[in-house]
């Protein structure tokens, strides 16, 4: 009995050693290293209580938690705020906690945003230069393009309203035959579109989007600068995301002129890319990305012209948000009267900061 009571009276003694000793949950791990800064529920103390000037965020604002991948956040943690041309109040964490710690510590920040309907920004795919993404987003594109004959500079301006919805403004600048002086040159057919993200869930790393596009006959047709008519064009996006940072995007549409004397059209565009990222997986995101292009009028006996188009998207300043991608547009099918076209594009993800920030 006395053997008993000793055993037992050990056990009380030695019960809260044990329990101290288990490995922190994600929330304690996130309260012991982040929250003196961040706030406990992930709103961010006062710049009166931080005793500093610079704000931090508020990780319960899903417009700004939702739309960066993990591994951006990563970064920022592991190698502190200037990783991404952010403020040096950030302190680097990579000598204090391990990765598979900041990993739970991002789960936990993950909890502060609760509505799901936001997808998450491990959905938002390098922009391929012709297929349409799946993930709403506030960008400018600029897209230059040229074979010969044709040289087109198109502004894309994208703009999201809330979770799961974005609007879009393109304004094409066409010159016709550049190569013999320009024998027309003016603004092309403006197109107004919509985006509607209709499904998204990263445990399937799958995400759907449904949309439309009004494309408005306000280019001169006499001059080649535009079709002539309102062309309605419904479209689907989807995006998956692949192993060792592959990925694969996906855009089927059609074209309905508005006037019986033009053919309508279908057209579907497949993507397959990878993203490799420099400096220890900090540094610099590079991916390479190759199209496949085909469409086809919905006429009896017309043929499908197909291209293939191969590029590399490549991030220009620390904070990843200016890009720059370039590529070939090669036709492989119904060759006769198409040339090889170059593209390039310009993208400003403006919400991430001013055009010269972060460089």
């Amino acid at each position: 009995m006395r053997l008993s009571l000793l055993m037992f009276a050990a056990l009380l003694v030695l019960a809260p050693a044990v329990t101290t000793a288990r490995a922190p949950t994600d929330a304690h791990l996130y309260q012991r290293s982040c929250a003196s800064c961040h706030g406990a529920d992930g709103r961010g103390r006062t710049q009166e209580e931080l005793g500093f000037e610079t704000p931090v965020p508020d990780f319960s604002d899903c417009r700004f938690a939702s739309r960066e991948p993990d591994p951006d956040w990563h970064a920022v943690i592991h190698e502190g705020g200037p990783v991404r041309a952010f403020d040096r109040m950030m302190p680097a964490f990579g000598d204090a906690l391990t990765d598979d710690e900041i990993e739970e510590i991002l789960a936990h920040v993950r909890t502060f945003c609760d509505d799901p309907r936001w997808p998450r920004g491990e959905f938002n795919l390098p922009r391929p230069l012709f297929t349409e993404k799946a993930f709403p987003e506030d960008e400018m594109v600029f897209t230059a393009s040229g074979d010969g004959e044709t040289a087109e500079l198109e502004i894309l301006y994208e703009k999201r309203f809330g979770p799961v919805g974005m609007v879009e403004l393109l304004v094409p600048l066409v010159s016709v035959d550049p190569a013999t002086g320009g024998s027309a040159s003016g603004v092309g057919d403006i197109a107004i579109g919509y985006k509607h993200t209709i499904y998204s869930n990263l445990d399937s790393g799958n995400i759907f989007s449904l949309g439309a596009e009004v494309i408005l006959p306000t280019g001169d047709e006499e001059e080649g600068l535009g079709k002539g008519t309102t062309v309605l064009e419904p479209f689907l996006a989807y995006g998956r995301l692949l192993p060792a940072g592959s990925f694969f995007q996906l855009h089927a549409f059609a074209e309905f002129p508005t006037e019986s004397d033009f053919d309508d059209e279908v057209g579907l565009r497949l993507m397959l890319g990878r993203t490799w990222t420099g400096g220890g997986a900090f540094g610099r995101a590079w991916s390479p990305m190759l199209e496949a292009l085909s469409v086809r009028d919905l006429t009896s006996g017309a043929k499908t012209k197909v291209d293939l188009v191969p590029q590399l998207q490549v991030a220009l300043n620390q904070r990843q948000h200016i890009l720059l991608n370039v590529g070939v547009r090669l036709p492989v099918s119904e060759t006769v009267g198409r040339d090889t076209q170059y593209v390039a594009y310009l993208l400003w993800d403006w919400f991430d900061g001013g055009f010269f920030d972060g460089w």
